[in-house]
């Protein structure tokens, strides 16, 4: 009988659900660098960086909540987004969009750059910018939707399309939605990247990240170029998102309410001048994420009258941290200007908008109404 998908978050797979002789219900941590063999050719399970059953359970369930044939777990997810682009070779184009997290813009412009890959950034939402780009050199198309920090949306299945029409890999981060609300395969994406320390894990305790797979024999490039690099995921970081996981659904539900809550109280504060969200209707991106998602998720940036009055708010607040990092279950408000975009070139960080007036909030599971009141009396003073 196949589950359905919060019944996954729980359980993982069928087959799955039990794998050892004692049928505990919390799948156990495996922390073994090597397992033994019975004889010449006998054995489930080698060497750690090889293959983990902590991690193989964790690996099955992100797969089968994505839609996808495989899925292979990763240190984090700056690893698995590094490890995608070693299915590339010096020459070949990646066309990306142009508001990304900050540290996928620095692998690109520091590391894929100097391995000889051309890299074009591009305004992603616009799809005829995107079939401009493409040469015959293109053989991947990178997207986040919604980007971080601005909440651009990008049409997954147009991408889809002019990606292979180019005979080029559609790749999605999916880490903001998470496949609780987007599910980028069934509409078209060759792989989806999580940084898992995001809402997969969903506590602010751990680091991980995923790529997961159209199809097995991408799963087995991938998984041959992480156990070779050797970033993959530990035991027992595997078991905190495995934990983790167990109320994803549950979190994201709660998460969304609360983050179109703020962001409609934010569109009243006198203080604040513009609300990105793809939740609300007036968003650019409203249209093209209700056909491609099922909600709206818990990030969301807002731009302030000043520097003094962003200031203010960081320093101001009680509940809510001032952090980077975003998907806990705390609510993290941080300053993409100096945090997680620093490394973006500062031409690009301004016509993209990312400058001392913008903030990030990612929601968290507390009660609205106390985020309310804190962003309330910081703003104000």
């Amino acid at each position: 009988m196949p589950y359905r998908f919060d019944t996954k978050c729980v359980h993982g797979t069928p087959d799955r659900a039990y794998r050892d002789g004692v049928r505990s219900v919390s799948f156990p941590i495996y922390q073994s660098a090597t397992f033994a063999h019975t004889e010449v050719g006998h054995g489930q399970f080698n060497y750690t960086r090889q293959d983990n059953p902590t991690r193989l359970q964790l690996e099955e369930t992100v797969a089968a909540l994505e839609g996808g044939a495989d899925a292979v777990a990763f240190a984090s997810g700056m690893a698995a987004i590094a490890a995608v682009f070693e299915l590339l070779k010096p020459g070949d184009q990646v066309i990306c969009s142009e508001d990304l997290y900050g540290g996928t813009t620095r692998l690109f412009n520091n590391i894929s750059k100097k391995n000889g890959l051309q890299v074009t950034f591009v305004d992603s939402t616009d799809t005829d910018l995107v079939r401009a780009a493409i040469t015959p050199a293109t053989r991947a198309i990178y997207i986040e939707t919604p980007s971080n920090p601005m909440m651009n949306v990008t049409d997954i299945r147009a991408c889809a399309e002019l990606a292979h029409g180019a005979g080029a890999l559609l790749i999605v981060d999916n880490t903001f939605l998470s496949p609780v609300f987007q599910q980028p395969i069934p509409l078209g994406a060759d792989l989806v990247v999580h940084s898992g320390t995001k809402y997969l894990a969903g506590h602010n305790d751990t680091i991980s990240g995923f790529v997961v797979t159209a199809t097995r024999e991408l799963g087995d490039a991938i998984r041959l170029i992480g156990k070779t690099t050797g970033g993959m995921l530990a035991p027992f970081d595997s078991w905190l998102v495995l934990r983790g996981i167990k109320t994803l659904s549950l979190r994201m539900e709660r998460i969304g309410q609360s983050a179109l809550t703020l962001a409609e109280a934010l569109q009243k504060n006198p203080h604040v001048k513009q609300v990105y969200y793809v939740g609300l209707p007036e968003h650019p991106g409203y249209a093209v994420n209700r056909r491609q998602a099922t909600g709206a998720g818990g990030m969301l940036s807002f731009r302030v009258d000043s520097r003094e009055t962003a200031e203010r708010v960081l320093k101001g607040v009680r509940v809510i941290a001032f952090a980077e990092s975003l998907g806990g279950t705390e609510t993290l408000l941080t300053y993409p200007l100096t945090q997680t975009h620093d490394v973006v070139p500062a031409e690009m960080r301004e016509r993209l908008g990312i400058n001392e007036t913008l903030l990030r909030l990612s929601v968290g599971v507390e009660d609205v109404r106390d985020l309310l009141e804190d962003l309330e009396q910081a703003l104000e003073g």
